[in-house]
């Protein structure tokens, strides 16, 4: 049966010229990438050229260098081949990576199976055979006869939705912006797995050395107080002065434990972080002499930021994934454009089946254009609120990297002058205890004196150590705020074809 009585070859003609037309015409706001922030500067007012210096580990002044590139592996930048070799080991094997890129398949994968359906017709092949009787009165005869026959058919289908004002295309459009997206996800999650990674190690060092620190302390408060012990039981000083030894030694010995356990902790966070089961994992043990502080830090500019920044980039996706979505919602507002053709045999034998005669075809086409339906308007105004909280949360992420990035610039500047005051308490604090410590022994200072000198060396030794550590990890923080290198364009199906752009 032939539904149109229209030549095959004009009609397809015909059609071709509709479905030309229709790839011109896609409803909803076409995504504009947001302008750079309008800001030329981190901080109010001017930024040190170089941060203060001291003489000791970590201690060396730092530049920004405004406009260097930020590497990639920017971890190396610290000089320790042990921390480079943790960090590739934890890029290579982490799990979270692992299910980070798992999704970012699946959202390739998705966009891949709605593009084939949306850019192509489908085409299937269908083989039928069927079993008829009909009577003599529904031929409009006479009689009771009943004719039994079988009917056997073959051929090709082809449907195609003409997408004319282009929702199919925006929702692919939607798709492939949720795998840029996934995309960027990935890109941060590594980003922050190479700085828990550097960051854990510059804690793990920092507890070694302050143990280490304590540990000393507590040895000279010993023998302080076995020299003591003999000086009583001889009679030259009184018990409450061993007392107060003791009571100062014990609570030294006690400050031990809680920082053993957060060392540990440290190595079990470094294991997890390298896809490792903390009872069975090989983790350095790092000091802060296995790091070099960088002495030039990159900086880049706030206009480039949105571009090195995964989730500033990650934003801007999900902003283009609403914006289509929202196009996506117009469409559902106008005509929906339904095509289909087959072309195959029918035949009441099988041997008949391909044989002269038995061709048929058929085309097919249905318009549907919503009349009432007062939930599509609402769902078109719910994509359009959607759409200005993807915009208002793209702003807020921009400002929340840039004052990321303030915070971080503010630190090295500040923690690099407290480690220069540090190290100078800490070397003053050193010479008065060696001097109150011979007065002592010559019976010229009390054990007060001793006792005052003993907990200013402990805790201007466990500052220091704090602080030097502290100028590691605002190094690091600095290179995450600038987003860990340049970031290339996601290997994702944003690069569509241009009937989708």
């Amino acid at each position: 049966m032939r539904y149109f009585s229209l030549p095959l070859h004009r009609y397809a003609l015909g059609l071709l010229g509709i479905m030309v037309l229709a790839g011109c015409t896609t409803v909803g706001p076409d995504f504009k990438t947001p302008d750079a922030p309008a800001v030329e500067r981190y901080l109010q007012g001017e930024r040190p050229a170089r941060t203060a210096s001291a003489d000791v580990g970590q201690g060396r002044a730092q530049s920004l260098e405004a406009g260097q590139a930020v590497a990639s592996e920017w971890w190396t930048a610290f000089g320790s081949p042990r921390l480079d070799a943790l960090v590739k080991r934890a890029l290579h094997e982490s799990f979270t990576l692992a299910a980070a890129e798992a999704t970012l398949r699946q959202a390739q994968q998705l966009h891949a199976a709605q593009a084939g359906s949306t850019l192509y017709p489908t085409v299937n092949a269908r083989l039928g055979a069927s079993r008829n009787q009909v009577n003599a009165a529904g031929r409009g005869e006479h009689g009771n006869q009943q004719t039994l026959y079988n009917l056997y058919n073959a051929g090709v289908v082809v449907n195609y939705n003409l997408d004319l004002f282009g929702g199919n295309r925006r929702a692919l459009e939607a798709l492939a912006a949720q795998a840029d997206y996934q995309a960027y996800q990935l890109a941060g999650a590594r980003l922050a797995l190479a700085g828990n990674v550097v960051t854990t190690a510059f804690g793990q060092a920092q507890l070694g050395e302050q143990i280490a620190a304590t540990e000393a302390i507590l040895l000279a408060q010993q023998d302080q107080l076995d020299i003591a012990r003999k000086r009583f039981e001889l009679g030259a000083t009184a018990r409450a002065d061993v007392l107060a030894l003791q009571t100062q030694a014990e609570q030294t010995r006690a400050s031990l434990p809680p920082l053993r356990n957060k060392l540990e902790q440290a190595d079990h966070l470094l294991a997890v972080l390298t896809a490792q089961a903390p009872g069975e994992a090989d983790i350095p043990r790092f000091t802060l002499a296995d790091f070099t502080l960088p002495e030039h830090l990159p900086l880049v500019v706030p206009s480039d930021l949105v571009r090195q920044r995964p989730d500033i980039q990650a934003s801007t996706a999900l902003l283009h994934a609403a914006t289509a979505q929202y196009g996506v919602a117009i469409a559902s507002l106008y005509p929906q454009i339904d095509l289909s053709a087959s072309l195959g045999t029918q035949a009441l034998t099988t041997g008949a089946l391909f044989g002269p005669g038995s061709v048929i075809w058929a085309l097919a086409g249905q318009l549907a254009q919503p009349l009432f339906n007062a939930g599509l308007k609402a769902g078109a105004n719910a994509a359009e609120a959607s759409l200005q909280a993807a915009g208002a949360n793209y702003r807020q992420t921009v400002l929340e990297a840039l004052r990321s990035v303030a915070d971080t610039l503010r630190q090295l500047d500040n923690d690099a002058q407290a480690l220069q005051a540090q190290a100078t308490a800490e070397a003053s604090a050193r010479a008065s205890l060696e001097l109150v410590q011979q007065q002592h022994q010559l019976g010229a200072a009390s054990y007060l004196q001793l006792l005052t000198a003993q907990q200013q060396a402990q805790q201007t030794r466990i500052d220091l150590v704090a602080t030097r550590a502290a100028r590691l990890a605002d190094s690091a923080a600095l290179y995450q705020a600038m987003g860990g290198g340049v970031l290339d364009a996601p290997a994702t199906p944003a690069a569509a074809p241009a009937a989708i752009r």
